[in-house]
């Protein structure tokens, strides 16, 4: 039992020693809640998002500039994005998925940064924008150049990169060629999302070797989906590579709306802890963070889905009983 309850000093001793910087990309606030049925309240985003950048987080996806008609849990972008507090150092990125969205998000005021999509799938790109591959990466890069030359900074997403629930196996090559085009476009980085969660050490390591020979390390992140619980594991294979960038949400919440049974966003906790063990430099408090898990999923009625704050949560109970006694 001292075991457990001496684990937070152990992780502070951890954090302490400041090595390598990692950077963590918090989705929670969009991707986290997205596909949520019930529509969350404008107050509570805001507070999330707020809370999430007192965590020391320093890139928040704080919304969508998407139709209404396709993300309804979105509809209230505009507000989300102007009320939050903007920390010192703190990126908020949008995502936007056309002109459009762009247009909207240039007026708005208050956006800095962009996210843009696209797959490597053609079938996924049918089923989520209504078109083929070849549109949807012409609107990416439309719209990307459009962001560009209004001084806004664009990461770029590419999903499906391991595989399809409509397809199957994604080629590892046309991930590498998709992701080279997007830099070209002016991406400063491109994250390669495992949408439905299947990708293995070695599948990764796979598509990271072959990615790696088209765009420069510095330009790439990963999304991990735990569906399969390999996420951890697949971030460790993206480290061994030189990728200091990881995709995660708080709690673990989210998934894809239009990709079936791929919910299990990876946790943040949970990466952090990883990171924090392994000496890396993260600047997030861990403690702020397990905080804020806690809450949301309790304002959201949702199970947490974070091994590090289950884990932490029980050991907290667990020391209260043993005091009590």
């Amino acid at each position: 039992m001292q075991i457990l309850c001496q684990r937070r000093a152990l992780l502070r001793s951890a954090i302490a020693s400041v090595g390598e910087s990692f950077r963590i990309v918090e989705v929670g606030a969009r991707d986290g809640l997205q596909n949520e049925q019930q529509i969350v309240p404008t107050a509570t985003k805001v507070t999330l998002i707020d809370r999430l950048s007192d965590c020391g987080l320093k890139t928040i996806e704080a919304t969508s500039f998407v139709s209404p008609k396709w993300v309804p849990q979105m509809a209230d972008h505009a507000e989300v994005i102007s009320r939050c507090k903007k920390f010192a150092g703190v990126s908020y990125p949008v995502l936007v998925p056309n002109l459009a969205g762009l247009q909207n998000a240039i007026k708005n005021g208050s956006v800095r940064e962009i996210a843009v999509f696209c797959a490597a799938s053609d079938a996924f790109t049918r089923k989520n924008l209504n078109c083929s591959w070849q549109e949807g990466e012409r609107r990416v890069r439309e719209v990307t150049e459009g962001a560009v030359a209004n001084g806004l900074r664009v990461r770029g997403y590419i999903s499906t990169v391991i595989g399809c629930p409509y397809e199957g196996q994604i080629k590892a090559n046309t991930v590498a060629a998709m992701a080279e085009r997007l830099v070209a476009y002016g991406c400063y980085e491109v994250s390669l999302g495992d949408t439905i969660g299947v990708g293995t050490a070695g599948t990764v390591a796979h598509l990271l070797d072959e990615v790696l020979r088209a765009v420069p390390c510095k330009s790439v992140a990963v999304h991990f989906h735990d569906t399969y619980g390999q996420a951890l594991s697949n971030v460790l294979t993206a480290i061994d590579r030189g990728i200091r960038v990881a995709d995660s949400s708080v709690g673990g919440l989210g998934g894809c709306p239009f990709a079936k049974g791929a919910t299990g966003n990876l946790a943040t906790e949970d990466l952090a802890y990883l990171l924090h063990g392994m000496g890396f430099h993260t600047g997030i408090d861990l403690d702020k963070l397990i905080g804020t898990s806690v809450w949301i999923c309790t304002q959201m009625g949702r199970k947490n889905e974070s091994k590090v704050t289950n884990a932490m949560q029980n050991s907290s109970r667990k020391c209260g009983e043993e005091k009590d006694n």
